[in-house]
């Protein structure tokens, strides 16, 4: 609460642009505030983020005709990718990942064919892991409040899931005991997938499958230095609650409880389980706050546990990481899909590494071209002092006029003269 205290000549706008810059200042602290951070982690997001933008791009000249986009298009786009810049050089930053030429005074676009061979390896990798979407999927809907949930939603994250663009005709249509789409409104926008019939063999959490792996009770983990003492403090605190698997219902769990708490946290940690990079946007899975019953500050609960979740705000997104998923920067337990996607981020790395080659001998033979100039400047000026020097010599054996001694003789010899 603030209290103002002004007198009565003070005036009420006064107060108010007060308030307004208090709320103001508290807005910006609270959107700025996150965890202590992870240079690890960190490392982590901004590697991702390239990848993540020319994954984009690949996916949009994919679906141009002839798989040809012209770069005015694609800077067009460049604003939905949070991008700034010129498209065309960000492009030429990666020729092992894209083809740029030009024809009739327009750029244009095409995926190099180490590109294509890497496009069609993802796909083969994508149809053989079918029955894993299929799993996938199932535990989306099973964890969902009433086993379905909206198509344009699982649109957002069906990427962040592996699932093929085409999951909507190659997968449901084929599954017809596990899924199908209704409209129970009639608009377009209300399509949804529900579940028709509950697998228990699906109905496991990767904490329950680790516990028995380990034969120990189901528990989190906590990823945090021995020195952050009153955090494992809160955690053990915290672990001491029995677990609440995401896929057991909600009778008996009173909104804002501890339990309620705990099934919240098993249930983010299940969907970032389930991801590629077990990561997610706060901002997306808050579209699913309804669905998955969260709670309205959903942030303001992941930062309560910093030992099972790292929460970033790099790129200005809240972003949220599965502490153990990660050793350091580097992923753990990777999906196959993964590794055929870290491919094309090595192939991204080769190009820029042979963008950056060529932009330093072009700058090489810059400093080259102006060090030839700079000493063909010297030389010439080297030469004018030399041929100055030797007129002067050759003046100086005209006479002994410019002689000094002589000098003062002759005027001394010739103002004698005068005065006779």
């Amino acid at each position: 609460m603030v209290i103002v205290v002004y007198r009565g000549t003070l005036k009420c706008w006064s107060v108010s642009m007060y308030a307004s810059t208090f709320d103001q200042h508290f807005q910006r602290r609270f959107s700025l505030w996150s965890m202590k951070k992870d240079p690890d982690l960190e490392s982590a997001l901004s590697r991702n983020r390239r990848w993540m933008v020319n994954n984009q791009i690949k996916h949009i000249i994919l679906r141009c005709p002839d798989q040809v986009a012209s770069v005015n298009f694609l800077q067009k786009k460049f604003k939905s990718l949070d991008q700034k810049g010129k498209a065309l050089n960000w492009l030429k930053k990666y020729p092992c990942c894209f083809e740029v030429y030009r024809e009739n005074d327009d750029y244009f676009c095409q995926l190099t064919k180490r590109m294509k061979f890497l496009v069609e390896e993802e796909e083969s990798v994508k149809d053989s892991l079918e029955p894993v979407f299929v799993e996938r999927l199932a535990k989306l809907l099973m964890m969902s409040k009433n086993q379905r949930l909206n198509v344009s939603k699982i649109n957002e994250l069906k990427r962040s899931f592996g699932f093929p663009d085409d999951y909507l005709l190659r997968i449901v249509p084929k599954y017809t005991d596990m899924f199908r789409v209704v409209n129970y409104t009639g608009r377009r926008s209300s399509m949804e997938i529900e579940l028709t019939s509950w697998s228990s063999d699906f109905a496991i959490s990767a904490i329950e499958i680790s516990a028995k792996r380990n034969g120990c009770e189901p528990s989190f983990s906590c990823s945090l230095p021995a020195t952050w003492v009153k955090m494992w403090e809160r955690f053990h605190e915290f672990n001491s609650i029995p677990y609440t698997s995401p896929y057991a219902g909600l009778s008996g769990l009173v909104e804002g409880s501890v339990e309620m708490d705990k099934r919240v946290v098993a249930l983010v940690h299940e969907l970032l389980s389930l991801t590629l990079w077990k990561k997610l946007s706060i901002a997306k899975l808050g579209h699913f706050r309804r669905e998955f019953c969260f709670p309205e500050k959903l942030n303001v609960l992941l930062l309560r546990h910093p030992g099972i979740f790292y929460v970033s705000n790099k790129y200005q997104i809240y972003t949220v990481l599965l502490r153990e998923g990660y050793s350091g920067s580097q992923l753990i337990g990777k999906d196959p899909l993964v590794l055929v996607k870290e491919k094309f981020g090595e192939l991204m790395q080769e190009g820029r590494h042979e963008y950056n080659r060529r932009h330093y001998l072009m700058n090489l033979e810059k400093k080259r071209k102006k060090s030839v100039i700079a000493v063909g400047s010297m030389n010439k000026r080297r030469d004018d002092s030399k041929i100055s020097s030797e007129q002067n010599d050759q003046e100086g054996d005209l006479g002994g006029i410019f002689d000094a001694e002589e000098r003062r003789q002759f005027y001394q010899v010739l103002f004698d003269d005068e005065a006779k």
